[in-house]
């Protein structure tokens, strides 16, 4: 199993969840309110380190976990759907997932 973990922007969360809603083994999908710390940096002028370099940008965080076969088109999916083209567009992260365990069942995956 993967855990497939996307910071995009707010805008596009409603076209990434109705795309997601739609694939064929996704059971659900958690998204969480973040802020990104982003630093400014101007390629004329060197890193001063002020407050001013400094923005918080507002992100979401999806977070999919799903089986190693529908992978690949869990993140294409969240690549095409959340892509603007403009600066802070997002990042997707891939990780593995050891064990997962059912809560209400203790079932484990």
């Amino acid at each position: 199993m993967k855990e497939v973990k996307a910071f995009i922007k707010p805008v596009k969360l409603p076209e990434v969840t109705h795309i997601l809603h739609h694939l064929d083994g996704i059971t659900g999908v958690s998204i969480v309110k973040v802020q990104d710390l982003g630093w400014r940096k101007s390629k004329d002028l060197p890193f001063r380190g002020d407050e001013d370099d400094i923005e918080e940008i507002p992100h979401i965080k999806v977070e999919v976990i799903c089986e190693d076969y529908i992978t690949e088109e869990v993140i294409t999916t969240i690549e095409k759907s959340a892509h603007t083209g403009e600066r802070g567009d997002g990042i997707i992260y891939v990780s593995n997932i050891e064990k997962l365990i059912q809560i209400k069942t203790g079932k484990t995956f």
